[in-house]
């Protein structure tokens, strides 16, 4: 593992000092250039909360990956680079799940050289977050994402997006993660059939002004002005879209498309 080729891979090119410029800027490169996906689980094939195969994938083959592998990688990353680094546990949308979520992502907290505050990470929820958000009670507008951190009544903390179409949060407490937790978490959201991640091909990416994402056949596209959405109508559709739109070089996502289909099917008579 080569932190020379990690910056490479998101097109960091300056010399990285554990300060918080550095840290906006990595912060900023690796959202923008890395995916988040799932398709290995939609594959089959295994993940794990390992760092090494985590790099290897994502570094090594140019994919993508989900909270576990992003943050894992770029908590590495910081760490290499000199700053003090928390992996945390969080439960996405633990309001509504309750403990089921718990421990089903993967965040850091992240102290610089140059700052006594702490600050909040996130390269692996979707890609919503451009910039560290200081850890207190705070709202901050990232284009096209309204973000922010507030304190629970039962002294954990929660962060929310919001892009217009509706609240997503995950809540957690400021303390190192439980590492055997998580990756018993991270073996049950991609074998367990009520998973979203097994019920789903997620795939989202950031740039600096706006966030493209595909939930199944359903493309979004979400900028200052609102959100745009577009259905995918062909396996072909599908690959070119994840090659074109997420550099996801991945042919094999093809055979992906009658589970698609009778996914989204499904969720429109749910709707309906």
């Amino acid at each position: 593992m080569e932190l020379a080729d990690y910056l490479e891979r998101i097109g960091f090119r300056a010399d990285p000092q554990p300060e918080y410029k550095v840290l906006c800027d990595l912060l900023a490169a690796h959202v923008c250039s890395i995916p988040f996906e799932n398709i290995d689980v939609q594959l089959g094939r295994k993940l794990t909360t390992d760092i090494t195969a985590a790099y290897e994938k994502i570094v090594g083959h140019g994919r993508g990956g989900w909270c576990y592998e992003q943050n894992g990688l770029f908590g590495w990353a910081l760490i290499q680079t000199g700053f003090d680094v928390t992996r945390v546990a969080a439960s996405v949308m633990k309001h509504v799940c309750g403990d089921v979520a718990s421990s089903n992502h993967l965040c850091l907290l992240v102290n610089c050289r140059d700052s006594p505050k702490t600050y909040l990470v996130d390269a692996g929820f979707g890609g919503s977050m451009l910039e560290p958000i200081e850890f207190k009670e705070s709202e901050v507008f990232q284009e096209p994402f309204r973000l922010g951190l507030r304190r629970l009544d039962n002294g954990s903390w929660r962060f929310w997006e919001n892009a217009g179409d509706g609240e997503f949060s995950f809540d957690f407490l400021p303390e190192p993660a439980d590492e055997a937790a998580m990756s018993k978490r991270c073996d049950f959201l991609q074998t367990d059939p009520s998973s979203g991640f097994v019920k789903n091909l997620v795939a989202q990416k950031r740039s600096r002004y706006g966030h493209v994402s595909l939930r199944g056949r359903v493309y979004s596209t979400a900028r200052k002005e609102g959100i745009e959405t577009r259905l995918i109508n062909s396996a072909g559709e599908l690959v070119s879209t994840l090659a074109s739109r997420f550099n996801l070089d991945i042919p094999e996502a093809a055979d992906l498309w009658p589970r698609i289909v009778a996914r989204h099917s499904e969720v429109q008579r749910e709707q309906s």
